[in-house]
Parts: structure tokens; C-alpha cells; sequence
């Protein structure tokens, strides 16, 4: 099996490159606003199809997600804001769009989200299609749109089949391409692609990639999250302590494997979640060679 790829993932590979993405989160503060510019800088190297910025519950981070967004704009890259609708109502979500295409933003990670901690449910947007929806019929093909998806199920979907559903509903709805959550078990990745392409979906699938820099912190995001850590990374990990320079040598072992074991197969791309730090990240991509 092989993915399609999109037009700026062909142009990349025609230019003898594959194509590599990253993802950061907008710093809280002056002082991480500045490290994460000299992170930029450093894998800017790396030539990236883009860079995604990530979106607070509830829209809580949309200042510092739109200023990181023009920043990296201003510095010569493609910029893709993660927008996220659960609490929001059409009108406010028009005025969000409309800022973001004044902004010169031409992709955007379109989401359910998250409400705030001590919110109830409301909003206009029930689900992640209504908002691809939505952005198709108010700005037809004005922005590239992405979409998540979950090779190993969303952790809130009532069963594997319903979480494919939904995920087709977002493409039928309008979405160009995918994003995955996380994972380590490259045949997951497989087998959702093949599910997909079963139900005639034939966006481009791109695996979300992992740096493993702290063990602590991996099992928490990944229980939060539905992402499954196989049952010898999670005991190697566990058996290291609080070794992390064998953490994360380790960690680079593993995750280059997965890397290269999804590009010998066929992914079309890899979306790096950086987590705002470039050396991993840097090595990852020097060991595949990218």
C-alpha cells in the first residue's frame, strides 16, 4: 500500500526532499517566546512543508497561538493555526477566519477541541465536520484544511468503527488531509490508512511523530490521549529511572525505527509534535537522512 500525497509533499519529493512538518505551542512567556524563535531558526533548516501552532481549550491560547502563527510567517514559512470550535458560535468563528486569511494563513488544523475545565457543553459546533463544513461553505478553497485523526481510536469514541465514521465525516465534509495522533505501532498506522481507503477516502494520511524525551511525562500525555506505548518501550523506560540521557538515546532508537519503517512503506510525510525543543527533533531528522 502506498498514500497519496498533496501538491507541496510531490513538489518537496520532486526536489529530492520528504517532506517534514512541525508542531509547537505558543509560549506563555517573553522569555519562552524568544527560546522557541531560536528553536524555529534551528529546524527551519530542515526546509519544512509547515509549522502548526496549537490552540487552547476553549480557544483560551488564540492571542499567543495567532501571534506564534504571524511570527512565523514574517520569518518566511508557511504557517497552519490549529482552530478548535467546541463553545464557539458561527459569528465568532467568521470573525476567526477572517483575521487568520487578513494574517495571509492559508492552512488551518481544524478541530473539536476541548472546553475549559468548569465549562458546560455549548456552542454552535458539535463536532469537528461541522467545522470543516462551515470553513468550506464560508471560504470555499481559501485555506488548506487539516484534520485529526486516531490509527489507535480516539479515547471518547464509543467503539473503533464510530471513531472511523467520524473521521470520514470530516473528510466528506471538505478536509484536504490528516494528521494522526501519536503512536509507536506502525502497523496501527497501516491498518487505519487501509480502513480509510475501504470507505473510497484517499486523503494523505500523515503519521504525527513523537520525540520520547522523558518517560514521566510520555505516560501521561499518552493515557490522556488514547495513545498506546507497547508493552517493552513502556518497561525499558520504566527500567531506566531517572536515567534521561539513556531515555532519550533510547528514545531516539525507537522513534528513528518508526520513522523509517513509515517511510519505507509509504506515509507521505512526517508531522514532528517538537514539543517547542529542536534538538530531538534535529536528530530524528538526521538519522533519516532528511
Amino acid at each position: 500500500m502506498s498514500e497519496t500525497t498533496t501538491p507541496a509533499a510531490g513538489a518537496a519529493a520532486a526536489a529530492g526532499r520528504f517532506p517534514v512538518s512541525f508542531e509547537f505551542f505558543p509560549p506563555k512567556t517573553p522569555e519562552g517566546a524568544e527560546k522557541l524563535r531560536a528553536v524555529r531558526q534551528q529546524l527551519y533548516a530542515r526546509q519544512p512543508e509547515f509549522c502548526s501552532v496549537t490552540y487552547g481549550a476553549g480557544g483560551s491560547t488564540q492571542e499567543g497561538t495567532f501571534g506564534t502563527v504571524r511570527e512565523i510567517l514574517a520569518e518566511g514559512f508557511s504557517a497552519a493555526s490549529h482552530f478548535s470550535c467546541i463553545g464557539a458560535t458561527r459569528e465568532s468563528v467568521r470573525g476567526q477566519l477572517a483575521q487568520l486569511k487578513a494574517m495571509g494563513v492559508q492552512r488551518l488544523v481544524a478541530l473539536r477541541g476541548d472546553l475549559p475545565s468548569g465549562y458546560g457543553a455549548g456552542g454552535e459546533f458539535h463536532y469537528a465536520s461541522d467545522l470543516v463544513a462551515f470553513i468550506r461553505a464560508e471560504t470555499g478553497r481559501d485555506f488548506h484544511i487539516e484534520v485529526a485523526a486516531y490509527p489507535e481510536t480516539h479515547p471518547q469514541a464509543r467503539s473503533p468503527e464510530a471513531d472511523l465514521q467520524a473521521y470520514a465525516a470530516k473528510v466528506r465534509a471538505g478536509a484536504d488531509s490528516a494528521i494522526t495522533q501519536y503512536f509507536f505501532n506502525a502497523d496501527a498506522y497501516f491498518r487505519f490508512v487501509d480502513d480509510t481507503r475501504r470507505l473510497g477516502l484517499d486523503v494523505p494520511v500523515v503519521p504525527g511523530i513523537m520525540p520520547i524525551m522523558g518517560s514521566t511525562q510520555l505516560m501521561r500525555f499518552s493515557d490522556a490521549c488514547g495513545a498506546e506505548i507497547p508493552r517493552w518501550i513502556r518497561l525499558r523506560l520504566q527500567a531506566f529511572g531517572d536515567d534521561v540521557a539513556s531515555i532519550r538515546a533510547f528514545g531516539l532508537d525507537v522513534v528513528s525505527e518508526l520513522c523509517a519503517q513509515l517511510r519505507a512503506r509509504g506515509a507521505p510525510a512526517l508531522h514532528f509534535y517538537t514539543m517547542n525543543q529542536s534538538g530531538p527533533t534535529l536528530e530524528l531528522c538526521r538519522r533519516l537522512g532528511l
